[in-house]
């Protein structure tokens, strides 16, 4: 008995130790490939960047063969046109830039508030096939700095076929009495799971955070402080940033993205009152102007059918119609997950780009009214800007590609100038803010852009009719339709669940 106890132990501590040098064996597979990718980036980074340089010297060194390649390419079919056509837009870019610059140097924060001054607040969280994130959203927003006596959560399971429920309800669990769980019996939308929440609301100010994001701890301190500060503010979009950085060229990419969409161009409109888009992954709304406007906006329609995507755009619309100010607050943070996929990205700019079509052509209807007592010249000047950037893709695409494929020589190499001017911007923004040299990505971001996700914005303008999400999963497994039927049963017979 005692050699075969000692042979037993023997063979577990084998075990053990095979477990713990596979384990490590694991490890140090994983530090090597990280090691591999950071390599691979860091590569990629100079290359782009002796792009850049090589690109710039022969543009200043040899601007004589620039000339004449200038001279070719006006002398090809509709060349003399296209050619005046770009200096207009680009002069008109300019000078609605430097607006910019100057309405972001004007640009602050806004003074947080006490716990006292602070009011009544609900988050709520619609969540759709997020599995264990969503209670990672709920666990950064329960350890937010804000009185918890003030503070309501709300996480919306609208229909999902994974175990989104579980982990709901496992935050509800945790942060008892803090988290309230709620449940739709089917999938409807994102439309109807904020509805849902809205409904179950009783703060004086809304919180909307999508259920693949986290925020930092002082986030909903800072974008609520304004609803008390300024009774004419109906809405405050907040500070997205990548959480997702690391997984892929692409979201490197969407992080300098994403900084110049934010601290740039919501910025400077946050300084005329006019931020035309709240984000999903993060806005503040006033809640009785939102009761006020809910119903119209849960069926609004787009040419006759009901309007399934671009919710936050869509109630942002409502806010400046009603007379509201529209804010940005960059001290307000919040990280969302990112395509890392080339596929899932473009979904994800039709959906985005489709609802700014329709929502552009939904503001035209009431920004040259008086739907303000003041201040209404810059929600019309960036609204004039948008409508404008959709003429210039219609006055370009056809051209770009047309001279790209007959006559790539006397075109393309303008072209990639035009695009590194364009995005030394960015660049140069990313460098200012987070002193970091993945501000390089932003040229990249520029030719990728060109090359693979120019044709977006034409396409939307051409199927704006089209509501589908793209990124959801529609097909139920035979269980999850198995649970939904007993819910179903459950909730007729009048048996809460």
């Amino acid at each position: 008995m005692r050699s075969a106890g000692r042979a037993e132990s023997l063979m577990v501590s084998s075990g053990v130790g095979t477990f713990i040098e596979t384990e490590g064996e694991a490890e140090g597979t994983g530090h090597k490939r990280t090691q591999g990718r950071e390599l691979l980036y860091s590569t990629l980074k100079w290359l782009v960047a002796w792009g850049v340089i090589l690109s710039v010297y022969v543009a200043i060194f040899h601007f004589d063969k620039l000339g004449q390649l200038q001279q070719r390419f006006m002398s090809l079919f509709m060349g003399a046109a296209a050619f005046n056509t770009g200096v207009a837009f680009s002069l008109l870019a300019m000078t609605v830039f430097v607006w910019r610059v100057v309405l972001v140097c004007r640009y602050r924060s806004i003074e947080p508030c006490t716990d006292e001054e602070l009011p009544r607040c609900t988050v709520v969280v619609p969540a759709y096939n997020e599995g264990r994130q969503v209670f990672v959203t709920m666990e950064s927003l329960a350890q937010s700095d804000y009185p918890a006596k003030k503070l309501q959560l709300i996480a919306v399971d609208d229909g999902s076929v994974d175990d989104t429920w579980h982990w709901i309800r496992e935050a509800e669990k945790k942060f008892r009495g803090r988290v309230r769980a709620l449940r739709m019996l089917t999938n409807q939308g994102k439309r109807h799971a904020l509805n849902k929440g809205f409904r179950n609301a009783w703060g004086d100010v809304v919180v909307t955070v999508d259920s693949d994001c986290t925020v930092e701890p002082q986030t909903l301190r800072y974008i609520v402080s304004h609803f008390v500060r300024n009774p004419r503010v109906g809405a405050v979009a907040g500070n997205v940033r990548v959480l997702n950085r690391d997984a892929g060229l692409i979201p490197k990419m969407m992080d300098v993205v994403f900084l110049y969409g934010f601290d740039f161009v919501r910025a400077s409109q946050s300084v005329v009152n006019s931020v035309l888009c709240t984000p999903g992954a993060l806005s503040a709304y006033r809640m009785p102007l939102v009761r006020k406007v809910l119903k119209e906006w849960l069926e609004e329609k787009f040419l006759g059918r009901p309007v399934k995507i671009g919710e936050d755009r869509g109630l942002t619309n409502l806010v400046l119609r009603e007379g509201y100010h529209v804010l940005f607050e960059r001290k307000a943070v919040v990280y969302t997950e990112v395509p890392v996929k080339f596929k899932n990205l473009c979904k994800m700019y039709l959906r985005w780009e489709r609802s700014n079509v329709q929502q552009t052509i939904g503001m035209c209807r009431y920004a040259f009214t008086r739907f303000r007592p003041e201040g209404k010249l810059g929600a019309r000047v960036n609204l004039i800007v948008s409508v404008l950037d959709y003429a210039q893709v219609l006055a370009f695409t056809g051209f770009t590609y047309y001279y790209l494929i007959f006559y790539p020589t006397a075109c393309a190499f303008q072209l990639l100038l035009v695009t590194i001017g364009a995005s030394t911007v960015s660049f140069l923004l990313y460098l200012y803010h987070r002193r970091d040299s993945d501000a390089i990505w932003a040229f990249a971001y520029g030719v990728f852009y060109v090359l693979a996700l120019f044709w977006i914005t034409p396409y939307s303008m051409l199927t704006p009719h089209k509501n589908a999400w793209l990124t959801r999963q529609v097909r139920q497994p035979k269980t999850a339709l198995r649970e939904r039927e007993n819910l179903a049963a459950a909730a007729l017979s009048g048996n809460p669940f």
